[in-house]
Formats: structure tokens, sequence, C-alpha cells
């Protein structure tokens, strides 16, 4: 039997073959894990839908379209060798020590040559990647070409400075993961086919932050994951849309889009780029139900576990690059939504409060939007009503 790519989106034409879990002339049974595929949204697992001696045709790297044959499995294949041959077999084994049996870690295929480049041997890394594999990032930073052995200088009748010329050495050429492509052209087209614009407002997290400290033990005692400040936003921009029905709306061809439901994106980082999970309807969420569910999002990414309609059908999205240490950005839109919230660090500033310089704890925020269909006034007003919730949370809990 054939193994095929499957149709995994309307919008995916093609898959990279990201890593086999079973090698060529293996014999695999039914349900096993043959490969993972990468695609520009999703990770995809491929298990054998028979048993049989496989056939690798596609190899770890290659890009294939959807559709294509990778594989084939031959059913009539049988798992069990001849007695004799499993005589054979259990007196070589006995004879070889045990290190010499053990399979190399699977590694990305820029792996070996980067790692020779730096003068590491590539077979003592030690994978962080998925089932131990080798990323181009467990490679050691400090292993440079200084370690490489250098011949001693020979004599030169030249005595002005030569220019030092660059070579292929001194750089990594890495070919664009799928997801990679996709983020690239999503971002391009965001700033190519909007009218984007960007306006800024700070908030006072002192009420927020205070009311987080008393009931932080509570709350985990209660439903069994942490209070966090992603919660409060989350549910603050979705009683915000309520009121602005703009900011969750988008264009499609001639027409505006009104959308009747509050599905908030949570951009998320993973090892393979910027990902944007999709809470659904989350103004109905109570708030352990809104932590619980990034929790869960923000895991699956990192294991490129996520499914493809876990990452479509967002109305609003909410980046938080204060994670990274970002005081203020201005965050790209995610097509076809209107608006994005940037979040960013807390940081103690002078503030003037009541006629008095105070300090307090102080958050950028930044709304980028789409202005064909977003006016300033609604912009800058919706971003107004985020930051009244969030500096008084009790109007958001009462929804006043």
């Amino acid at each position: 039997m054939d193994i095929i790519v499957p149709q995994v989106g309307e919008s995916i034409v093609e898959a990279e073959i990201g890593e086999w879990f079973k090698k060529s002339g293996e014999y695999v049974k039914k349900d096993d894990l043959l490969l993972e595929l990468e695609t520009e949204k999703v990770n995809v697992e491929l298990n054998a839908e028979a048993s049989g001696q496989l056939t690798i045709l596609a190899e770890q790297g290659e890009t294939i379209k959807i559709g294509a044959v990778v594989g084939k499995i031959d059913e009539t294949a049988t798992a069990t060798p001849p007695a004799a041959a499993i005589d054979d077999v259990e007196e070589k084994v006995e004879s070889v020590p045990a290190a010499a049996t053990t399979d190399p870690a699977p590694m990305n295929p820029a792996v070996p040559k980067l790692a020779a480049e730096r003068g590491v041997d590539s077979s003592t890394l030690q994978g962080s990647g998925r089932d131990g594999r080798v990323l181009v990032d467990d490679i050691p930073p400090a292993a440079t070409e200084a370690a490489k052995p250098t011949p001693p200088p020979e004599p030169s009748p030249v005595t002005q400075p030569t220019p030092q010329i660059e070579t292929t050495e001194r750089i990594t050429r890495v070919p664009m993961s799928q997801l990679r492509k996709k983020i690239a052209e999503h971002l391009l087209k965001a700033k190519q086919d909007t009218a984007m614009l960007t306006t800024f407002n700070e908030i006072d997290m002192s009420r927020v932050m205070a009311l987080r400290k008393s009931y932080k033990e509570p709350f985990q005692e209660k439903y069994g994951v942490p209070l966090g400040f992603m919660s409060f936003f989350v549910k603050a921009c979705a009683e915000a849309l309520k009121s602005y029905p703009e900011v969750n709306g988008s264009i499609e061809g001639n027409d505006l889009i009104y959308h009747n439901y509050y599905d908030i994106g949570v951009a998320v980082g993973s090892k393979r780029g910027l990902v944007v999970p999709v809470i659904r309807n989350a103004d109905t969420l109570h708030f352990d139900e809104v932590e619980k569910t990034i929790r869960d999002l923000a895991e699956r990414a990192g294991q490129g576990k996520l499914t493809l309609d876990e990452l479509q059908g967002g109305t609003f999205t909410i980046s938080n690059g204060g994670i990274y240490g970002s005081v203020l950005s201005t965050p790209i839109l995610n097509p076809p939504q209107s608006a994005i919230l940037g979040m960013h660090a807390i940081q103690e500033r002078a503030v003037v409060v009541a006629g008095e310089i105070v300090v307090r704890p102080m958050m950028n925020i930044a709304l980028s939007y789409d202005h064909r269909i977003i006016d300033g006034q609604q912009a800058v007003s919706f971003l107004k009503q985020v930051k009244s919730y969030i500096d008084n949370p009790e109007t958001l809990l009462l929804k006043i």
C-alpha cells in the first residue's frame, strides 16, 4: 500500500518531511508512528495503516505536494525471520558491545554540517527536540572556528595588510521551513494589503496585581491553575469588543463583516515560529477556563501538537511581547482580522496621581488596526475601554 500525504486544510498545498521514525526496510505494525510532516500551519503525524515492510520514497527535508506518495508498505512481508536466522542474529548481538547497538540520536538535516564547521562531534550532542531530536540550537555557540587547529603561517613578502575574505564557512544557510515561509508571506501581506495604524495607551497595573496577589492561592486551590494577567486582558478585550463591533470585524471583498462572537487568538512563540491558537467564545468563559485554555494551547504549541482548527477563525488577537521584555511595539495585523492588541512589560514608573508624583507599575499597550474599517475614534475608545477594565478590575467583573 502507498503512504500518501493527506489533505490537512483547503489552503495547504505542500508539506515538508520533518522526520521519519522508522527506517526503510524495517517491518512496521499497523498504527505505528511513521513520520512527521511540517506544513505552513501545523505538524501532522502519519501512522501506518497496515503492517508490513516499509520503503521510504521521500527523505527528511524534502518538500512534497499534498497527495504525493512518500513511501510504501509491503503487506506480504513477514515480521519473523527463520529460526536459523534468529539464532544467528542472537549470536551477533551477544558478541557486539551494548554501546555499538545504540542508534544515533535523530537530528535536523543542517546539524551535521554546521556541527562540523564549528568543530563539534554531532554524535555527542544532546537533543532538545521531540524524542531527543538534535536541533541547530543544540550546537554549543562557544564552539567556533577558533577551536579548529590553525596551520603555522607561511612567510609572505607582502607587507601591506590584506583584507579578509568572506567564506561560506562564516555563514549558515538553512532552508526556510513551511511555517516560516507562511509567516513571512502573512506578515508582508498584512503590511501591503491593509491601511494599518497603531494607537497607544498605558495601564496602571496596581489594582490587578493586588487582586491577583490576594486571590492567587485560593484560585490555585479551587481551579488547579495559577491566576495570570492574560485572563484579565482576554476578558477585558472580549467585553470591550461588544461595544466596538468594528474592532471585531473584517473586510471581505466590498463587504464589512461584523462577528457576533468573540474568538480571541493568543500569539504564542514556539521553536517553529509564531503561532496564534484561538480561544473560542472567550466572553462566555470564566477566568479559570481562560487560564486553562491558554496553558493547554501554549504547551501543545511547543510540542507541535496544535490542530488546524485551533489556528483558524479568530476575530481578534492579543500578542504579549512583555514576556520577552518588550516595552513598546507596533504589532502587525493577523488578516483577515482588523485589529490586534499588543501587551508589554510592566515597569515601575513615576506618574502623577491626584496632583502627586507616585511610583506605579505601568504597562504600555498598543492597538494596531485597519483604518479601512476602524476609525481612529473607535480604536482609541476601544483601547481606553480595555485600559479602564484593567485599571479598575471590579468593573470588568461586574461588566459595567
